[in-house]
């Protein structure tokens, strides 16, 4: 059985701590291990093998938090776009053996009752193996109004999908007792699950066999840009498990969360004796009930009650718990700012190592730089600023036109506007040094890559 994990999203209720580049389920919000992390260990158990589905971004920070694990044999599929659950399952699909069993799940919910979901697992392999298309209902605990239900008959029976209800309806179908949320996670035989896509969309169908047949395919397949978006876009819902008659429902009772919000995410994490959120930065003078998240600054809080308070270093979000649904709302604004909040951290992670921000103001940037052992930045060049690099410890392999050089540390070199440079860690520890850049722009996007051991643009 294989795990297809579904990477895609980027979390924009749980901003500022989920953000595009290091969206919520690479964060490391449990035990220091993020929602991806529990995904894998918990599906590992009853899966040979699992297949990555991501974009190039998502792709090397899953590979860093594998191998922080010591999973290492994994197939990846890279979507240069995102076009919803059908085509990314599709694909996935494509390249195994149609009588492969697959177990989809998204990498970003949490499920803490594993015997439970064991036996859920065992018994949706049952039916699949029977040539059904197996979804999981979970078992509602409250009248939930930001859930799709799915209406269950004779057990594992679909009689029906709805849409995300009203607060009264959703009410009425947490009292009828054959209603379950949508999980989002499914179990069928790849080929089983293509032969239903064909029938009931095709044009989904046709297209992913194009893309998949022009993708690259060496040590991970890459689906090219413009195949992708030749794909229309659709859920597998839609595309497949509200139209097929080989559906069933699994009723589970696993203890689950998407962890979709700031209220969701507060239960989850362990409290206080005065049920705030444990956090070693938290001063409580007469406040509970509060999420306190922040590992950069004290957060002190005099009679605060029932708040959502998030400081990241470069954004603080307050809020009351219970609105949380609207932090969405915060990554439109901006969105339409043009601002780089929504996109990135302060730390930036990439494939070579990380990057934390120190200073950014007009004309200048400060850097702290990071680059694991064997790995190399792009060979590159930048058209309106200057850089001056510092090393402070390993020892860095520099190229800046036709020199290569070394920068040991407490030594420094200076790279010009224009000129083609690389910086290269040849040895067995870590490269650290500053970067300061001078110049009129010092945004991310001011980078020409002529060669990228990673293939990125």
């Amino acid at each position: 059985m294989t795990n297809i994990i579904l990477c895609g999203g980027s979390g924009t209720r749980l901003w500022p701590i989920s953000r595009t580049l290091m969206p919520k389920q690479f964060v490391k919000l449990f035990d220091e291990k993020s929602l991806f992390q529990l995904t894998v260990e918990r599906n590992s158990k009853v899966c040979d093998s699992q297949f990555i589905v991501s974009n190039a971004e998502q792709y090397f920070l899953a590979i860093d938090q594998l191998e922080e694990l010591n999973i290492i044999k994994n197939k990846y599929l890279l979507e240069p776009i995102g076009r919803n659950t059908a085509p990314a399952i599709a694909l996935a699909c494509l390249a195994l053996d149609k009588e492969e069993i697959v177990l989809v799940t998204p990498s970003d919910h949490l499920i803490k009752n594993e015997s439970e979901y064991a036996k859920v697992l065992q018994k949706a392999k049952e039916l699949a193996q029977q040539d059904n298309l197996v979804t999981f209902g979970i078992k509602p605990t409250f009248a939930e109004t930001g859930f799709g239900y799915i209406e269950s008959e004779n057990t594992y029976d679909v009689k029906a999908f709805y849409e995300k209800p009203n607060f009264e309806t959703a009410t009425k179908y947490l009292e009828a007792g054959n209603y379950y949320w949508n999980s989002g996670m499914f179990l069928f035989k790849a080929g089983v699950f293509l032969e239903e896509l064909q029938k009931y969309s095709p044009a989904i169908y046709e297209a992913s066999g194009e893309a998949f047949n022009n993708a690259s395919k060496d040590e991970l397949i890459r689906i090219k840009h413009i195949d992708m978006a030749n794909i229309p876009e659709d859920s597998i819902d839609y595309a497949v498990m509200e139209k097929s008659s080989k559906v069933k429902v699994v009723p589970s009772d696993i203890a689950w969360s998407d962890v979709g919000s700031f209220d969701a995410l507060f239960d989850e994490l362990p409290k206080d004796e005065n049920n705030n959120t444990l956090n070693s930065n938290h001063i409580s003078i007469d406040s509970k009930n509060n999420l306190i998240y922040g590992n950069e600054r004290k957060i002190a809080t005099v009679d605060i009650e029932d708040c959502i308070i998030v400081d990241t270093g470069d954004a603080l979000l307050i809020s009351k718990k219970g609105s949380s649904q609207k932090v969405k709302n915060v990554v439109v604004k901006l969105q339409e700012q043009k601002s780089e909040l929504h996109n990135i951290h302060l730390t930036g992670h990439r494939p070579w190592g990380t990057y934390t921000v120190l200073e950014d103001s007009l004309g200048y940037k400060i850097k702290r730089i990071e680059v694991k052992p064997g790995k190399r930045l792009s060979l590159q060049k930048h058209f309106h600023r200057n850089e001056h690099w510092i090393v402070v410890s390993g020892t860095a392999t520099v190229t800046v036109e036709n020199r290569t050089f070394l920068v040991r540390p407490n030594e420094s070199t200076y790279i010009k506007m224009g000129e083609i440079h690389r910086l290269e860690n040849e040895g067995k520890i870590p490269v650290i040094l500053i970067e300061a850049q001078v110049g009129e722009y010092t945004g991310e996007d001011d980078i020409v890559r002529i060669d990228d051991d990673f293939k990125r643009d």
